[in-house]
Order: structure tokens, then sequence, then C-alpha cells
């Protein structure tokens, strides 16, 4: 106490520790998470932010390498339960909200069925909720109202014809696709590049499009080409942090992407 009677700094007064309470609730949140299984080759962290709201982490973890091209082998091999089950566990710790399997020919390469049985395991390992890249997509058009759409991969055939077969399974007509036939590096792959094989796989009859696999950067242009087409566009990365969000009661962030707006907050 100073002799005129005021405190002293170190002393402070009642307001003055209202304020340092008021700061450690309002100004230091409790951050939520989600936790995100990739492929060992994922480079693309970074655009999983770009969707990410910001009271809320990403705990990503990687399956084991598999020393195979991208192929149907290597979806296959990054789908099995053993590799997908101690994932899961090792993102339990922070307690995360949900988890997402990141990866989309991982969970269409064994068709619908395959996808639920990826799920059932995400589950029995503990997760709170779980969503699959290709269980994503699925949900992604039934928000949107889509059942006939046009596709974009950068898979060789075999891969892309695994995709189309799980969307008819689903009862999505596929108008027309086009692959890159890439075996390696996906995530090098341009925006240029998606955005010129967008433009030519589109058609007048195609109610939207999808371009598959969580290693090709789409977050910049996805709003762009709806605009261009007039018509949505979702992507592979897109859905999976959309879907992930919805079972952790967040909504993902982005700035004209058809999906997210409307299945915003204040859309429905």
């Amino acid at each position: 106490m100073r002799t005129d009677g005021t405190p002293t700094p170190a002393e402070g007064t009642g307001a003055e520790h209202e304020v340092v309470e008021l700061a450690a609730t309002k100004l230091t949140p409790w951050q939520s998470g989600v936790g995100v299984i990739a492929p060992y080759d994922f480079a693309l962290d970074r655009e999983l932010w770009r969707w990410t709201p910001d009271d809320v982490s990403l705990h990503v973890t990687r399956l084991p390498y598999v020393h195979v091209p991208v192929t149907v082998d290597q979806a296959a091999a990054l789908s099995m339960e053993e590799n997908v089950d101690p994932a899961v566990r090792a993102l339990l710790a922070p307690e995360p909200l949900a988890i997402g399997y990141a990866c989309a020919s991982g969970s269409f390469v064994h068709g619908a069925e395959g996808e639920r049985r990826l799920h059932r395991t995400m589950m029995a390992a503990g997760a709170p909720a779980a969503v699959t890249t290709s269980g994503a997509l699925v949900q992604a058009l039934g928000a949107l109202e889509l059942d006939r759409i046009a596709v974009v991969t950068p898979y060789v055939d075999s891969v892309t014809d695994r995709l189309l077969g799980f969307l008819g399974e689903h009862g999505v007509e596929v108008t027309s696709s086009v692959g890159l036939g890439l075996l390696s590096h996906i995530w090098r792959v341009t925006y240029a590049e998606v955005s010129q094989a967008v433009h030519s796989v589109d058609r007048p009859d195609a109610q939207g499009v999808y371009i598959s696999c969580t290693n090709v950067l789409t977050y910049d242009i996805i709003a762009p080409l709806e605009r261009e087409l007039g018509k949505p566009v979702i992507a592979a990365n897109q859905v999976t942090m959309w879907a992930v969000m919805r079972a952790a009661n967040r909504h993902a962030v982005a700035q004209g992407q058809r999906l997210l707006d409307v299945t915003a907050p204040s859309a429905v």
C-alpha cells in the first residue's frame, strides 16, 4: 500500500483481478480437437488446416509406409484393419471429438461394404465418431442432392474404376470421368492441371464434379470452378473436413464453396 492509500502494482485491485480472470477464460479458450488418419505419403497437412475453425486443433497421424505405387494394391494396404486400428488408438490421448480417415482410394477400394467395414474398425478402436473420405463423399452428395456427377482423379484406370463402382453402389451415375494416370507424387499436381481436368470432364448432364484423392490440392480453386461451371464442385479433402467437423458439431471454414454454404448453420 502506498502512503496515499492506493494499492501498489503488486497488490492490484479487485477490478484488475477480474480482468485477468476474464482474459483467462475469454482469450485462451480450451481447444477442441479432431483426429485425422492420413496415408504415409500425404503432403497436404496445411490444406486440411485451412478448413479448420480457429477453436479446433488437428491431431494428424500417418499410416505405415508400404513400398508400392498408387495402385489398387496400395489402396488395399492403406485400408487394412491392422494398420487403421493402431492409427485410431494413437490419436485417442488428446481426446478428439471425431476422427477422420483421410484417404479416398483406401475407403472406396473394397466398395460400399469395405467403407462400412473401415468405419466399424475405427469405432471399435475407440473413435468417438468416425468419418471416411468416401463415406463423407456420399454424405456430401446427399446434402447437395446430386446423383449424376463427373469425376476427376489422379489415378490409373484400375483405381478410378473402383471409385466409379463405389459410386454406382450408392446410386450415383457418373456421366464422365478422367484419370491422370499417376503412380506417385500426386501432391505435385498443380491447380492449373486440376482445373483443366475439371473443365475437360464436365458435361451438361452432370449435376456436379468430384475431384478425388486427398493428395490433390483443391482449396483455392473450388469456389472459382463452381462459378465457372455454374454447379457444385466437391473434393476429397473438402468433404473429409466438412464431415469430420460436422461429426464434432463444428462447421468447416471456406468462402464461396457451395457444400459449406448450403450446410452452414444459418442455412439448415
